[in-house]
């Protein structure tokens, strides 16, 4: 009976202990909005110049999200519509995947062959002013939107580069942009290794790249250089089927969120494409999200040895919601995790051999020392 009673009481206190403590959060969560409501009522009465109390309500919506990541962002019902009609051909582009870090728009990397890898952008620089207007203090989503122009119309670009005191301006301008995502060439002395730079993993690029290999394999090559360089990535299915192609079997990644939905596991199938023959993967500070599944789950299986520098660490999903009024968010749901059980965000895939980037890489160019060093490998 005693026992009984004593885990009735404990039920009874427990639960009396967690409705405090719900209470408790919520009367803090109350308090804050009561806060938030005094602020704006303030700015409204007192600040220098006159607001429009809707716009101050999109930056607090705004800066929820960005506080919680770089990717994050809410898009006006205006802004949300014109990010729709960029599918359409509407509008030019520089060809640049950018993210936001400490409220500086960061290039995370140009797309290879268009304007802003042409003009000289690259991973890693801060993009501090747009023609004439100042980056700093706006939005990911508006930066984006200062960026695109009707096709053929110039933009000017002024960067901060780390290790150069003066800012670099360029001169772009916008194109449609047309991601072919696979360029190949057969290299060596002996014309025995194949090299296959893979720009981005859009719709097509499993059939675009199995397809070169698979025309390789009649030529009897030694192996093959994959160069993920400034890719910046693109969709999961894409690097989970790229992945596949070059593994017997094993974990190749698994996302992992909130959702049960969101929390999945990928595994190779039986069979290597190319019956074990080596590979080394190049990438830089540009490679991210696909690029880093990719080359993250080929250097924990072994198959690949990785060469270059760090790769970007962006090793999470976002998922465009839509918004009652019209308008958007851009929210983080799952993040990526490598077979090791690494995460990849904010770490990246680091490199078996490190060898820094000295010039501007050019296929089979006598300047490009990542690739040139990745040669000497298969022919040492």
């Amino acid at each position: 009976m005693k026992k009984k009673l004593f885990y009735i009481l404990f039920i009874f206190f427990t639960f009396f202990n967690l409705k405090v403590y719900s209470s408790t959060s919520s009367e803090k969560l109350y308090e804050k909005i009561d806060l938030f409501g005094e602020v704006l009522e303030k700015i409204k009465k007192e600040y220098v110049d006159e607001i429009d109390q809707a716009d101050v309500m999109d930056s607090a919506i705004n800066g929820v999200l960005q506080s919680l990541d770089p990717y994050s962002a809410y898009m006006s019902p205006e802004l949300f519509k014109s990010m729709q009609t960029e599918s359409k051909g509407e509008f030019g582009g520089l060809g640049i995947e950018i993210s936001m870090e400490a409220g500086v728009v960061k290039v995370i990397s140009p797309i290879s062959d268009t304007p802003a890898e042409k003009a000289g952008i690259k991973a890693g620089d801060y993009i501090v002013r747009i023609n004439n207007e100042q980056v700093q203090g706006k939005t990911l989503m508006e930066a984006v939107k200062l960026m695109r122009g009707p096709v053929g119309s110039s933009i000017e670009l002024t960067i901060r580069r780390k290790g150069i005191k003066k800012s670099l301006t360029f001169t772009i301008q916008r194109q449609i942009i047309e991601v072919k995502s696979v360029e190949s060439k057969v290299l060596g002395n002996k014309k025995n290794i194949g090299y296959i730079k893979l720009k981005s993993f859009n719709e097509n690029s499993d059939k675009q790249f199995i397809k070169k290999i698979k025309k390789y394999e009649n030529q009897k090559l030694i192996g093959y250089i994959i160069d993920l360089r400034n890719n910046p990535g693109g969709l999961l299915n894409q690097a989970v089927a790229i992945t596949d192609f070059f593994l017997e079997k094993g974990e190749i990644v698994s996302t992992r969120g909130r959702k049960i939905s969101e929390t999945r596991k990928f595994f190779a199938r039986t069979g290597d494409g190319i019956k074990g023959k080596p590979i080394i993967v190049l990438i830089n500070g540009g490679s991210a999200s696909a690029s880093e599944i990719f080359a993250g789950a080929l250097k924990d299986h072994k198959r690949a040895i990785i060469l270059g520098e760090n790769s970007y660490g962006k090793g999470s999903v976002q998922s465009i919601i839509p918004l009652r009024n019209g308008g958007g968010i851009r929210l983080t749901i799952s993040k990526y995790y490598l077979p090791s059980g690494k995460s990849i965000s904010e770490v990246g895939v680091s490199p078996d051999i490190v060898v820094e980037e000295q010039n501007q890489f050019e296929l089979d160019s006598e300047k490009d020392n990542q690739l040139k060093y990745a040669v000497k490998l298969f022919q040492s």
